[in-house]
């Protein structure tokens, strides 16, 4: 079935849609979008005759798989991205003999390809090369001995030191070469990095013929040779570790220039040159299916480069680590998919194409798949049986998103009315009309693509089929030629058979003594009075139909009447908190635009009231049963929005107590922490969804409150907890203020219901979010809104087929807030797969470690923390050796061999086991550990990705006249410059880190005070200055803030501060405080899990 055909134009459905036409506009049938430059690059047909193929230059030969006896060893990667961050070009340490010159020394060699980093910066992996660099046609034959077709190169090349004198002075250089948590961390590059400052070089001219390198800051990926003999003589390799080494190199002579490497070749291959980045991987395929797969990511410790000998210190001679540049970056990751695939949009009319990561950023086109932005996998291409997916460990798994935003450049999903029938539906599973049913016998019956049920066409919905057995009207449904649209739902779909009400908030506020003392009931009373005419509202409707209700609160209820007929409000209180009660119906919940004076004039009058309150105690159940029964006295849903400041202990029903216990950490009883005080919260949780009512949290703590008991309603309505802990007016309010204003104003749906139906073979097993769930296949939510995301996992239940694929069908019933009974519909058709390396090929790491830090977080309220960490790593080891085992060509056991689209995995992962849930420092809190244990369980999988691996841009790299970022550098000190200004941003908090080298100008137009010592560390918003760096470092926070669903807390970090201890806690590439493995520490860990394994 093409969904490229033209558009056919046929009568309008239901009710005509302003704007509808968008879908016989050109840009629909295929071809290019208006104002959407075109591709860069064409699909890929093998070597592009006009390109030049310069000659390979002296001493380089292209490798052919293990090298033969007496041919020359090359120096070869795996990789396939752009600028691939292969282990095998080694760190170029200072020449034994010279001191390294100073950083921005003119280099020996030609001009060096800096890509968009400027001097100084630190690159990750290879620079990519400026033009597109062909790969070998597939079909090329392979014969021994002769070189594949050269890709075109960069010009320029690097001189390199002599090459090694003897095959024995190899060996004796990478003896003692072993992988493990001995590898010593590495120091930071001359000039660039702070702290330990490098071991100087020996002093002494340079040897004959050799050529001063330059820091490694500037140059990561120079190689360059082992010292001549004469430095090594009577120096003798550390010890190997056992079991951590690969068989010893082949020995044959190696050509100049070249260190030794392992080589892994992957089928055909390539060999990359020095400075640039491997064959290009062809165009992203846009609307057509994936082309060949890229080879796997490979890791080699017998060619991984190690700190010359006597550039280290006499106690560290032995130890040996891996260059952090030649390591998988997820800043390289990251780009390279945004130069490939953030030019075109993505098309999904083909089946299981993975998307661009949600790093990057792009259009959608939908056409019969929804867009990721509401649905993304761990794979796109499933196993065909439950073995092959039991054997690989990778986990099935949808996060879905049903009500995201989208941006204004796309089309919401269109609303389809079919009249009192309905939807049409299959008989027999119920699933939903979709692009993937198929009409049979001239368009009377359709069969279910989910179940192969065939039903009958009801006669209102009869259409004839054209030539190819598509019906003629296939462009003028969403419902068939669109993955995502809306239907308006019947009667059928409401409560007790009758449409629902417009749903209510109420606000309920807490007017205890610390609520009162810091100014927090004034500034929410004031900020209501502009809030409320900014209340959500359906499309184009004048006012919002959502009513109003107060309620303050401390150890007793205070009901206000706010109707438009009176004069001023009336308060009416409830001191039996053991039986709530709500002791008015009219008058309660009312139209904002009618009672506004009213309104008004209460807003101003709570603050006075209680000025003097003595009241220290709170209740916290009883203001919800209040709102409840306020709901359902109005027989509506709604939501309540709830600002508490301390723990309930006041004699009430869900009274609290003081349970927290630091002790309690790393034992078995850890998890009672995650787990709520009593189950009253849970039934009441229960009651909540019943009756459409959604609780949002807003915390105001200065102490422990139990968040793990408090949120328990929240969660399982579906509703959301802000928490500022010990909260002041003066740094915090104007983050309150925006979550706040956003919390009020985003779209949300009521009384919502999610089922996800399967294609035969597969079926959705397991949950993870925001919600309740009655039965073992209906998610239930009081409230839904734009942000929250649930994840679904997949098992199978049958064998898939290859030809068929599979499809999800996600089906979400809400109410809208105009009170519409709607349901909104999302599909997608997955590939299936018979080859383990089909799967491995279309994996998205971001969502496989959303999905994982969903499943440990869910883990910790039932096993101990330790059994949860060992449990993830142990997961990944076996997905990893899977792949090593089944899809990498054999090479030796000394490798550690990733694919390429999880060469990511480790990094992510060891983020998340170093995370505050599952990993605490002594200065986090219990409630914050519960607070982000719930925040992560409903994420998405853009969240995830920048909470577990924060986004670090160095502000003083920013070009003042472009409104481009500065490129994005590694969560690592050694990045840091003491000379620069940094920012880093994690979902939560914007750090903006300054180093004592900072230029005095750039303190005075940043912070407006002249020197370093002046800059106050209470700052919660850059100060208003009129130059540009000011103006350019805002608009980034600003920008930062707009693609976040909560507001950041800003703080700045000085250098060598007490606060830089926080700062450093989200370095996440660097060993952590609380004993979390480095990047590389853990990689070699991972390696050595994965050896163990296939051993």
């Amino acid at each position: 079935m093409s969904v490229n055909q033209q558009a056919h134009t046929g009568p309008p459905y239901g009710q005509p849609q302003p704007g509808y036409q968008g879908y016989q506009q050109p840009a629909y049938g295929g071809q290019s979008l208006p104002g959407v430059p075109q591709a860069q690059y064409g699909a890929y047909n093998g070597p592009v005759p006009g390109y030049q193929q310069p000659v390979p230059p002296q001493g380089y030969f292209p490798s052919l798989g293990f090298p033969l006896k007496g041919s020359p060893v090359s120096l070869n990667s795996d990789t396939s991205s752009l600028a691939p961050n292969f282990i095998g070009s080694l760190r170029a340490p200072p020449t034994s003999g010279a001191p390294p010159p100073a950083s921005g020394a003119s280099h020996p060699s030609g001009p060096l390809a800096y890509s968009q980093f400027e001097h100084g910066d630190v690159q990750n992996g290879i620079p990519a090369s400026a033009a597109p660099v062909q790969r070998p046609p597939a079909s090329q034959p392979f014969l021994p001995g002769s070189a594949p077709t050269p890709v075109s190169q960069i010009s320029t090349f690097q001189q390199y030191g002599p090459p090694p004198a003897s095959v024995q002075q190899l060996r004796n250089h990478m003896a003692g070469m072993t992988i493990g948590s001995t590898a010593a961390s590495a120091p930071p590059p001359a000039g660039l990095g702070y702290g330990a400052p490098r071991p100087p070089a020996m002093p002494g001219p340079p040897l004959p013929g050799q050529t001063v390198a330059a820091p490694p800051s500037s140059q990561p990926n120079h190689v360059s040779s082992p010292p001549p003999p004469s430095t090594m003589a009577g120096l003798h390799p550390g010890p190997p570790m056992s079991g951590l080494h690969g068989p010893p190199p082949p020995t044959h002579p190696p050509q100049p220039g070249y260190p030794m490497q392992q080589n892994g070749s992957f089928g055909q291959m390539r060999g990359p040159q020095p400075n640039y980045g491997g064959a290009y991987p062809g165009a992203p395929n846009y609307g057509s299916p994936p082309g060949p797969p890229p080879p796997p990511k490979r890791l080699d410790p017998d060619s991984i480069p190690s700190p010359q000998l006597n550039e280290l210190p006499p106690q560290q001679k032995p130890r040996h680590r891996i260059d952090p540049d030649a390591i998988p970056s997820p800043i390289q990751v990251i780009e390279d998919d945004r130069n490939n695939r953030g030019s075109e949009p993505f098309v999904t009319g083909v089946r299981g194409q993975v998307p661009p990561l949600v790093t990057t950023n792009f259009l959608v086109k939908d056409q019969g798949n929804a867009s990721p932005r509401y649905i993304r996998c761990t794979s796109y291409n499933i196993p065909c049986t439950s073995d092959m997916a039991k054997q690989s460990q990778v986990p099935l798994a949808a996060v879905i998103k049903p009500l995201a935003a989208l941006p204004p450049e796309e089309t919401l999903p269109y609303l389809v009315d079919h009249g009192e029938s309905g939807p049409v539906r299959c008989n027999r599973c119920k699933a939903y009309m979709c692009p993937f049913m198929q009409f049979i016998e001239g368009g009377r019956r359709f069969q279910c693509c989910f179940c192969s049920c065939v039903t009958e066409v009801p006669p209102h919905y009869f259409q004839h089929l054209d030539h190819t057995g598509k019906r003629v009207d296939f462009y003028d449904r969403p419902e068939l030629s669109l993955g995502s649209y809306e239907f308006l739902a019947t009667v059928d779909y409401c409560k007790n058979n009758k449409f629902p009400s417009p749903p209510a908030f109420i606000f309920m506020i807490d007017v205890s003594y610390n609520a009162v003392k810091s100014g927090l009931v004034r500034l929410i009373c004031e900020e209501l009075k502009s809030l409320l005419d900014y209340l959500p509202r359906e499309g184009n409707m004048e006012e919002s139909a959502i009513r109003v209700g107060f309620v303050t609160y401390n150890k007793v209820l205070h009901f206000y009447n706010v109707k438009s007929s009176l004069a001023q409000p009336q308060m009416m209180v409830v001191s039996d908190v053991a039986d709530m009660f709500v002791p008015l119906l009219d008058g309660f919940l009312v139209n904002v635009n009618e009672s506004r004076t009213v309104i008004a004039s209460l807003l101003d009058q709570i603050p006075e009231m209680f000025a003097d309150t003595r009241e220290t105690e709170t209740v916290f159940a009883p203001v919800i049963q209040a709102g409840l029964e306020a709901l359902k006295a109005a027989e509506c849903a709604g939501k309540l929005f709830i600002f508490h400041t301390s723990l309930p202990i006041a004699e009430a029903p869900g009274k609290l107590k003081n349970r927290d216990d630091r002790k309690l950490i790393n034992t078995d009883k850890e998890k009672t922490l995650f787990q709520p005080q009593t189950s009253f919260y849970n039934n009441l949780a229960k009651d909540c969804v019943a009756q459409g009512c959604c609780v949002d949290l807003f915390l105001f703590p200065n102490q422990y409150l139990d968040v793990a008991t408090l949120g328990v309603v929240p969660y399982q309505t579906g509703g959301s907890i802000y928490k500022y802990a010990y909260f002041q007016l003066e740094t915090d309010q104007y983050r309150f203020l925006n979550d706040l204003r956003r919390d009020v104003q985003k779209e949300v749906g009521f009384d919502a219901v999610m089922r996800v139906r399967t294609s035969t073979g597969i079926r959705a097993t397991d949950f993870f979010g925001a919600f309740y769930m009655s039965n073992t296949t209906d998610v239930e939510m009081a409230g839904l809104d734009c942000d929250k995301t649930i994840t679904v996992e997949f098992k199978h239940d049958d064998k898939l087929s290859e030809d068929s694929g599979a499809l999800l069908q996600c089906a979400l019933l809400y109410t809208s807030c105009a009170g519409q009974r709607r349901l909104r519909i999302h599909n997608l058709s997955l590939n299936c797969c018979t080859q383990l390396a089909d799967l491995y090929r279309n994996c998205e790491t971001d969502t496989l470690i959303n999905y994982l830090a969903k499943f440990a977080y869910r883990g910790v309220l039932s096993s101990p923390v330790k059994t949860v960490r060992d449990a993830l790593i142990n997961q990944c080891a076996q997905i990893l050796a899977c792949y090593r085992k089944n899809c990498a060509s054999p090479s030796s056991a000394g490798q550690l061999i990733l694919p390429e689209c999880m060469k990511l995995l480790p990094v992510y992962l060891n983020c998340v086991l170093k995370s505050d849930v599952l990993q605490p420092g002594p200065e986090v809190t219990t409630d914050d550990r519960a607070y982000i244990r719930q925040l992560v369980t409903s994420m998405d999988v853009a969240e995830t990705n920048v909470f577990f691996y924060p986004r670090l841009l160095p502000l003083t790299k920013a070009d003042v006249d472009s409104d481009s970022l500065p490129a994005a550098i590694r969560n690592s000190e050694e990045r840091l410059s003491k000379g620069d200004i940094y920012l880093l941003e994690n979902g939560l908090n914007i750090f903006v880190w300054v180093g004592v080298s900072v230029q005095q100008g750039l303190i005075q137009n940043l912070f407006g005070v002249s020197s370093f010592s002046q800059i106050s560390n209470a700052l919660s918003t850059l100060p208003v200055l009129e130059n540009p760096f000011s103006k350019k470092v805002r608009s980034i926070v600003d920008m930062l803030q707009g693609q976040r669903s909560r507001y950041m807390k800003l703080i700045v970090v000085k250098q060598e501060d007490k606060l830089e201890m926080l700062f450093k806690h989200f370095l996440v590439e660097d060993k952590s405080l609380t004993g979390g493995a480095s990047y590389v520490d853990f990689l070699c860990h991972m390696h050595k899990e994965i050896r163990q394994l296939l051993s």
